[in-house]
């Protein structure tokens, strides 16, 4: 684990994410991150409204199947003006 965190690829990586910098890596990460952040909110968002009708763990699935496919275009399109807008 040590040496994971003295590598200076890492250690650059790691900084630029805390930093704020957009990068396409660093892009990549965010959206991994808010995918799974969807997919989490979206399963719990199914299980309340429609636990009851279909089930929990079928409305918890079916939720963070769809929560993502909203998500995702949303933080594309944020990045890239973000990234426009640190251009200008």
């Amino acid at each position: 684990m040590i040496d994971i965190l003295t590598n200076l690829n890492v250690r650059d990586f790691l900084t630029s994410l805390a930093d704020g910098e957009l990068n396409i890596a660093t892009e990549f990460v965010w959206v991994i991150i808010a995918t799974a952040l969807s997919m989490v909110g979206g399963a719990i968002g199914g299980m309340l409204l429609a636990g009851k009708d279909i089930g929990y763990q079928f409305s918890a699935m079916l939720g963070a199947l769809f929560a993502p496919a909203g998500v995702i275009p949303a933080i594309i399109l944020g990045l890239a003006v973000l990234n426009l807008l640190t251009n200008y």
